[in-house]
């Protein structure tokens, strides 16, 4: 049986629920004033919402896709899938990586797969905002580690937020290899958290080459947040040769297709 306490919580989110369903979005301000709560409650509310996926969290609220947009994936179900083909393109990206290079490595099964082939470089440092990447590294004497702080979330092990953000202005990289959640001709690259898409735009103004690096599935497909268009990006690294239309905007801006398998 719930207490008065959790009674009063669910009744509240349930009418979160509503207000979301007829008006598309609600802010964190809107939550305070309409449901009469703190501003940490109405996060919480947030949080527990958003980990039964009934919303998507967005800077300062929420917005509700009606079931419509493909949920995001947790990093350990992701772990399943495609596990070979993400190991080809790992090597791929680490043969791109020389001695002395500043590298940074987003959060995504790919670049967790980078991480441990950059495990018999030396004379590297990596930067990662993803805890997983971090810890995989930690033990390795030739790399030296650098872990942007912020807020954690859940489903891809990746810290975001304003912490975040203050770190990585300080920043200068020579590559970032990026996982991403989608990969679309009108829409460029994309991902399914909005301070994830903030954070990986930061680290690309601070980069000199950017790599998005995915599987075959991800291409023609767009989720909710986009992070940059495709002449944005140095590179990108696949599994599969790309469809035409793709080609011709990546060849049009100068933007490397490495295919891995394809030697």
């Amino acid at each position: 049986m719930m207490s008065d306490n959790q009674s009063k919580g669910e009744l509240r989110r349930q009418q979160i629920m509503q207000w979301l369903k007829q008006h598309g979005k609600i802010t964190i301000s809107e939550m305070m004033e309409r449901f009469e709560c703190s501003e940490a409650t109405a996060r919480r509310d947030l949080d527990v919402l958003e980990r039964r996926r009934e919303l998507i969290r967005t800077i300062g609220g929420a917005i509700f896709e009606g079931g419509s947009a493909v949920r995001e994936i947790p990093f350990q179900e992701k772990k399943q899938f495609l596990w070979l083909e993400k190991e080809a393109i790992a090597k791929k990206a680490a043969e791109l990586v020389n001695e002395g290079d500043s590298v940074c490595l987003t959060g995504g099964t790919t670049t967790y797969l980078i991480a441990k082939e950059l495990k018999q470089k030396q004379g590297i440092t990596v930067v990662t905002n993803a805890v997983n990447i971090a810890m995989e590294l930690a033990d390795c004497e030739g790399i030296q580690v650098v872990v942007i702080g912020g807020v954690l979330r859940n489903n891809s092990y990746e810290l975001t937020g304003p912490l975040a953000e203050k770190v990585i202005q300080q920043l200068n990289l020579e590559k970032v290899f990026m996982g991403i959640d989608g990969f679309s001709v009108t829409k460029g690259i994309t991902t399914y958290s909005e301070l994830e898409a903030v954070t990986a735009r930061m680290l690309m103004e601070r980069a000199e080459f950017t790599y998005a690096v995915f599987d075959h599935t991800k291409a023609g497909k767009a989720s909710l947040f986009s992070v940059a268009p495709i002449q944005a990006l140095s590179g990108i690294i696949t599994n599969k040769q790309l469809p035409e239309d793709f080609e011709q905007v990546a060849l049009k801006h100068n933007v490397d297709i490495i295919i891995a398998g394809a030697d």
